[in-house]
């Protein structure tokens, strides 16, 4: 009888170990699948998520209410934002907005643009790029004064310029007939004075000179 409990001694052991293998075992499993679902997703790169700024490029501002689509107010808004790496390798935007919130006029203006009637005022030669920068950003500065707005925006004896081909003649004897109509004018390169003002027939910014 004693020996026969003795064979029974093993089985009991093995019955005894069979759930602490099992447990481990599943433990293990687990801990498995939860190490390959972490090295699974890759940290989140940080890195290539810069936060870039519509306006770090800008590196001058003109801007200056008047008005000009409604002669009698309210005003306009006209504004030159110029952009680029340096000051002479940048492009400027010229644009007029209405009171109503609308762009009416845009026209990109080149470094050139700017820079061009700076011969006129060069004592030597050449100019440094001190002396280029600085002129630009004058003209910048100085693109909207006060004197460049005229009314009425044509002459009563001014004659329909032929070169411009956006310009008819409906639309310049309309603007003749509006002695409160404003025009605005600026210098693009070197000698190219532009005028430009606001058609009530068209509904639009036209050049007239």
């Amino acid at each position: 009888m004693r020996y026969s409990w003795l064979l029974l001694l093993p089985l009991l052991a093995a019955c005894n170990s069979t759930p602490s293998a099992v447990n481990e075992g599943t433990v293990s499993r687990m801990a498995d699948r939860q190490a390959r679902d972490t090295t699974a997703l890759p940290p989140p790169d940080t890195a290539a998520a810069k936060a870039v700024s519509a306006a770090s490029d800008t590196l001058r501002v003109a801007r200056q209410r008047h008005n000009f689509s409604h002669a009698e107010g309210p005003p306009d808004v006209f504004q030159l934002v110029f952009r680029g790496p340096s000051i002479l390798e940048g492009t400027a935007e010229f644009t007029i907005t209405n009171p109503e919130g609308q762009v009416i006029f845009r026209e990109m203006l080149t470094e050139p643009d700017l820079e061009a009637a700076l011969v006129y005022e060069m004592k030597a030669p050449t100019a440094t790029r001190a002396e280029r920068e600085t002129f630009v950003l004058r003209r910048i500065d100085r693109f909207f004064l006060p004197a460049q707005f005229h009314t009425p925006a044509i002459g009563a004896n001014t004659t329909f310029p032929t070169g411009i081909t956006t310009l008819d003649q409906a639309t310049w004897n309309d603007l003749r007939k509006r002695p409160d109509a404003i025009g605005f004018e600026y210098l693009k390169g070197k000698e190219d004075r532009q005028r430009i003002a606001w058609s009530a027939l068209k509904k639009q910014v036209v050049r007239v000179q």
